[in-house]
């Protein structure tokens, strides 16, 4: 018999983040994933720390930290802060940092520069001495100065492709988080966390909606966003209104320096010439991520079930957040409807 996954959400660390987590526990959600690109937002450890000490019961995550931003030790320190606030309540997800990295100018990390770093971490936490650029380290606190060692956070991998899975194998992490259902040989995680952006759609809405062009938008830029960062200007042209946009990122800012514009807003909300491409695009960006009625979005978690998805992250994004985590909340709970 299929499980349904619970349901989960993934959000900005922003100054509101905490009235937004506190909605969250009320309505169900199982945990609270935060972003970690530091170029676009606030910081991801601030931010769960301020909702640690604001909520009682939601889980806390990392909706990745990313190697290269922190040494080993900051972040073996900070995973410490936040355990004492909220024990047992605290997830690590670590992954190679996609737009994190690449909003800095930089490529993400390599796999191997990953499985290192966790390892490093892992060490830290465990009470370890580790070798760090070529020295020992280990976490000195004394007591009351920090959590006692070992300290049992779980570390996952954001294992999204073939080389994120090997790497969760190598390191036998208990839960991975993914953007894909992840295939029959990937499976068998104790814990598999499915990211999924989209909207729930309102009577009489579709793809020219006003509110589902704003919410639903963010998700699909970003794939417009990661076009142009991995292919050709021809891909980019390739797209509905995607010549357009690209020469409006060339008028902005010269060669050199368009990554420091091109992920504004990274699943969250629309700049204007991003709303321009989201527009252009028509029905695809009702179809890039899980936008649909309730009973859609409930078939769709019952399908992430059969694929062994324990957890579904919904990224909701627009002006309006508290209302797509209520509408996001009912239809996780809705029965399928396959007539």
């Amino acid at each position: 018999m299929t499980t349904r996954p619970g349901y989960s959400c993934a959000l900005a660390p922003t100054a509101d983040v905490v009235d937004k987590a506190r909605l969250a526990e009320r309505l169900g959600y199982r945990r609270l994933w935060l972003f970690d690109s530091p170029a676009l937002h606030g910081d991801v450890w601030i931010a769960l720390a301020r909702i640690a000490s604001a909520t009682d019961r939601i889980g806390l995550a990392t909706g990745v930290a990313v190697p290269g931003l922190r040494h080993p030790m900051v972040t073996a320190s900070a995973i410490g802060s936040v355990h004492e606030l909220a024990p047992d309540r605290l997830v690590v997800a670590i992954g190679t940092g996609y737009t994190a990295r690449l909003s800095l100018g930089k490529k993400p990390v390599t796999w191997a520069g990953t499985v290192r770093y966790i390892r490093q971490v892992r060490a830290l936490l465990n009470g370890e001495v580790v070798e760090i650029d070529g020295r020992p380290c280990q976490m000195m606190h004394l007591p009351g100065f920090g959590p006692s060692r070992p300290m049992d956070v779980p570390l996952w991998v954001a294992a999204s492709g073939p080389k994120g899975f090997t790497a969760a194998r190598e390191l036998d992490v208990s839960g991975v988080v993914t953007t894909g259902i992840p295939a029959e040989g990937d499976r068998g995680w104790t814990e598999c966390a499915l990211l999924r952006f989209g909207t729930v759609l309102r009577s009489g809405e579709d793809h020219t909606s006003p509110r589902v062009i704003e919410a639903a938008g963010p998700g699909y830029a970003s794939i417009v966003h990661a076009v142009w960062q991995n292919s050709n200007d021809d891909a980019v042209d390739a797209l509905p209104g995607g010549r357009q946009w690209r020469a409006a990122i060339e008028a902005e800012r010269p060669e050199g320096q368009r990554h420091l514009v091109v992920h504004q807003g990274h699943l969250s909300e629309l700049t204007e010439r991003d709303r321009a491409v989201v527009t252009a695009a028509g029905p695809a960006i009702t179809q890039a991520g899980w936008t649909g009625d309730d009973a859609s979005i409930a078939v769709r978690f019952d399908q992430a079930g059969a694929a062994r998805v324990t957890e579904v992250v919904y990224v909701p994004a627009g002006p309006d957040i508290p209302g797509e985590l209520e509408a996001f909340a009912r239809a996780a709970a809705s029965p399928p409807n396959r007539a």
